[in-house]
């Protein structure tokens, strides 16, 4: 009733043509051409340059330490979420684990 048929690779029934035969070409040296001259490099049009007084220098160095404190916190806060999530969980277990032992000596 259940029995695995194997597939059956029909043959071919068109005309198959044998591949093509590539033949082998000459190669027949050009005559060398000469290097180009060397071009100017292109005028980049110049641009501005960025001065920062020390005011913006005290200002730049206080937002990274700004991001680099709040980042910190952030990080730190999630730890210590997992943490107690962690502990807690524990102590939960302990509780059942002891009230399911002291079920089974009575």
């Amino acid at each position: 009733m259940i029995r695995p048929k194997v597939p059956v690779n029909p043959t071919p029934t068109g005309l198959s043509t044998p591949p093509a035969v590539i033949q082998p070409t000459s190669v027949t040296p050009g005559t060398p051409t000469q290097p180009p001259a060397p071009m100017a490099p292109a005028q980049v049009p110049s641009r501005p340059t960025i001065q920062l007084t020390p005011g913006a220098v005290v200002a730049v160095a206080g937002a990274g330490t700004a991001v680099v404190l709040v980042v910190g916190a952030v990080l730190v806060s999630m730890l210590l979420a997992v943490a107690i999530t962690g502990a807690s969980v524990a102590i939960c277990a302990l509780v059942i684990r002891s009230i399911l032992a002291s079920d089974t000596r009575r």
